[in-house]
């Protein structure tokens, strides 16, 4: 097995290219879509290397795989399979979870899908994928969102927003259906594989203006990650992520990616103006006080 990773600096977003040397059959997980919200502009530049990396190398793509709906990047899943038609596009099926919630967020059509149609497999943890000689499971890894999942292949995970580098911890779960609990218990899940399993991560941040990283081992993690090693307990980790995350500010790309990736990575629809909207909702998540209001210390 062989492991290629491509870093998207917009977004400190990791996605990769995993594939069996001798069959040549292959995977590629979380492409990115290029988007600039100042001039909501997308455009193609990350999603074109990972299809110039597969056809320069000869490679089947098999299966395009999201590990969850992201809320920091655009998916760029449909770029890749028009360039392979042949790749099914697949998440973790616990996904409708997230369309329906998002759904009601942004006010999508009523014939929006909530049942995970838009994507071509729903995965779950009983059903492996095969890809040439390689296995792949699917590990239901809740917390940052209710769909998150891990790939496994061989002695590499794939861990999306459930854990970072050890200095980086983990995702955050304070988003609409995100939960401390779950995501702790998905990491103990995690830490429960053996000491030198491979860990690839979804983002680094490159906290301390430390060079790249995204590959770790679960040993490493249980050791040394600065949020949840092994031994902390569920209550004080539940403890700082939730002060952590009430602290935080919403992702720059949040509005944006979720409408995009719950629809499996497709833009809206063109209007009547052949011009395609994106829907910005105001005040949702912690609302302040909207115009025309007046605030109780001011009667």
């Amino acid at each position: 097995m062989e492991i290629k990773s491509f870093y998207d600096t917009r977004t400190s977003t990791l996605s990769y290219v995993v594939y069996d040397v001798d069959t040549r059959d292959a995977v590629v997980i979380d492409p990115v879509l290029d988007y600039e919200p100042k001039s909501s502009k997308t455009w193609t530049e990350s999603a074109d290397a990972l299809i110039a990396f597969v056809k320069d190398n000869d490679l089947k793509l098999q299966y395009i795989l999201e590990t969850h709906a992201h809320a920091d990047h655009l998916s760029g899943s449909q770029i890749v399979q028009q360039a392979f038609p042949q790749a099914k596009l697949a998440v973790g099926e616990r996904i409708t979870e997230v369309q329906k919630v998002f759904k009601n967020v942004f006010d999508l059509p009523a014939d929006f899908p909530t049942d995970g149609r838009q994507f071509d497999l729903l995965l779950n943890e009983d059903e492996p994928l095969q890809v040439g000689t390689l296995t792949i499971e699917t590990i239901f890894t809740p917390g940052h969102t209710p769909a998150c999942v891990t790939y496994k292949v061989e002695d590499a995970i794939f861990t999306g927003d459930a854990l970072f580098m050890p200095d980086m911890g983990t995702g955050r779960c304070d988003f609409p259906g995100g939960s401390s609990a779950d995501l702790y218990e998905s990491v103990q899940k995690l830490y429960a594989l053996p000491d030198d399993t491979r860990v690839f991560v979804g983002h680094d941040y490159q906290p301390g203006g430390r060079e790249l990283a995204w590959e770790t081992t679960i040993g490493e993690q249980k050791a040394n990650n600065i949020q949840i090693p092994a031994g902390r307990s569920k209550e004080e980790f539940i403890k700082f992520r939730d002060e952590r995350d009430a602290g935080l500010e919403a992702p720059r790309l949040l509005f944006q990616s979720v409408q995009v990736n719950v629809d499996a990575g497709h833009l809206p629809q063109p209007s009547g103006n052949e011009v395609r909207y994106l829907r910005i909702p105001v005040n949702v998540f912690k609302p302040s006080r909207d115009e025309g209001e007046t605030e109780l210390n001011e009667v």
